[in-house]
């Protein structure tokens, strides 16, 4: 057992430091001098006990956890998000939570990480071949479709768009036939394009498609002048971003509560306004150096089923990611969306930390099965690398 965790991966898990010690700097300086001062404590003891199921999933053999447990978690995780639906904690409108003692667990999060073992599960009895429409591609969108629609009652947009995200990844990397691809991005497209056209035509119609709270942050982003007060959290954000500068400043906008929940979802304009593009910039390093060793894992892991899973867990991360950066400057709609291993959050966070886990298992374990990886997924992590 001391040789596996001194075989584990320690780049990873010095950029998971890093971002961890950048994660509870930030949360620090978004709660001082407020109701919330001392929640970084909390962060500290939360990323201890998290290191321990990440440790011990790295330890053992993903295959083994992948086989015997994904469809018992997945079934696990689909009950909850139905208990949420009829005993779940309402906190701003939403209901998302399920309060166990003093801990409110977001089963939304772990269905994520369960979501992509039963796909990659699925995807690797492939073992690289074409997907076939009805035996395969209809299940997995299934497994997918599933979770979405509950999260979508909760409701919580920004994690159901992670759903769909993911899902397009791993069917592209599971070597879905081009033609299927081609046809559920069109599907998406014209979606996206309908309700544009219908905000600036029809905005009655798309009141009855859209939810209201919906609506407002699609008129926010395509028409941000529109309405001063819709548009003040992103405003805000944009502003504070852009007065950090090259080094950062006092926080002007933090301490006078114009960032709201600015020690989660909107913890990256603490970064940005405190510590600049030198602060931003070191986090989106650290960022990159983890999807780089993610990607090394997955060039170098000789089990398909590893491999899929890598990449499904690297796809959250990126979505997540992107989403949440390109909210805060205005790239994308406004959305309730953490960023991973800086926000704060214990149901995040476990789940993160115990997708890192299955990472390091199958950088640990990935050369104890000689199966060659399709080509579209050795292409892909090819010209990622390159």
């Amino acid at each position: 057992m001391l040789n596996k965790l001194w075989n584990m991966d320690k780049w990873m898990l010095a950029t998971l430091l890093c971002l961890h010690v950048i994660g509870t700097i930030a949360i620090y300086e978004a709660t001082a001098n407020t109701a919330l001062h001392g929640l970084h404590v909390n962060n500290i003891v939360l990323v201890a006990l998290s290191c321990i199921p990440m440790l011990c999933i790295g330890l053992v053999d993903y295959r083994i956890l992948i086989s015997k447990l994904s469809y018992v978690l997945y079934g696990v995780g689909i009950g909850l998000l139905v208990v949420v639906m009829f005993t779940g904690e309402n906190i701003n409108g939403a209901i998302r939570w399920l309060s166990i003692g003093g801990f409110q667990l977001q089963p939304s999060e772990m269905m994520k990480l369960a979501t992509v073992m039963l796909a990659a599960y699925l995807l690797s009895k492939r073992a690289g071949e074409s997907l076939r429409p009805l035996q395969d591609l209809l299940p997995i969108c299934i497994v997918f479709l599933i979770p979405l629609l509950l999260i979508l009652k909760q409701p919580d947009l920004g994690t159901a768009l992670v759903f769909v995200g993911v899902l397009l990844s791993m069917l592209w990397i599971g070597n879905i036939r081009a033609m299927y691809m081609l046809l559920c991005m069109g599907v998406i497209t014209i979606s996206i394009g309908l309700i544009c056209w219908l905000y600036y035509t029809d905005q009655e119609l798309l009141a009855k498609i859209v939810q209201p709270h919906q609506l407002s942050r699609i008129q926010t982003f395509l028409d941000p002048t529109s309405d001063a007060d819709k548009a003040w959290h992103v405003n805000n954000a944009m502003n504070a971003i852009g007065s950090g500068g090259l080094s950062g400043n006092m926080g002007f906008y933090l301490r006078r509560g114009f960032i709201p929940y600015a020690y989660s979802d909107s913890i990256f304009v603490v970064i940005g306004e405190h510590y600049g593009f030198l602060g931003s910039s070191t986090l989106l390093l650290c960022y990159f150096m983890l999807i780089y060793r993610m990607v090394l894992i997955v060039k170098q892991c000789r089990d398909i089923g590893g491999a899929y899973l890598v990449l499904g867990i690297l796809g959250i991360l990126v979505f997540q990611i992107f989403v949440n950066i390109g909210m805060h400057i205005g790239l994308m709609p406004l959305t309730g969306i953490s960023l991973p291993f800086i926000s704060y959050g214990g149901s995040a966070l476990l789940t993160n930390m115990v997708a890192m886990g299955f990472v390091l298992s199958v950088h640990l374990h990935k050369d104890e099965f000689l199966l060659d990886i399709p080509v579209r997924v050795e292409a892909a992590v090819t010209n990622t690398t390159k």
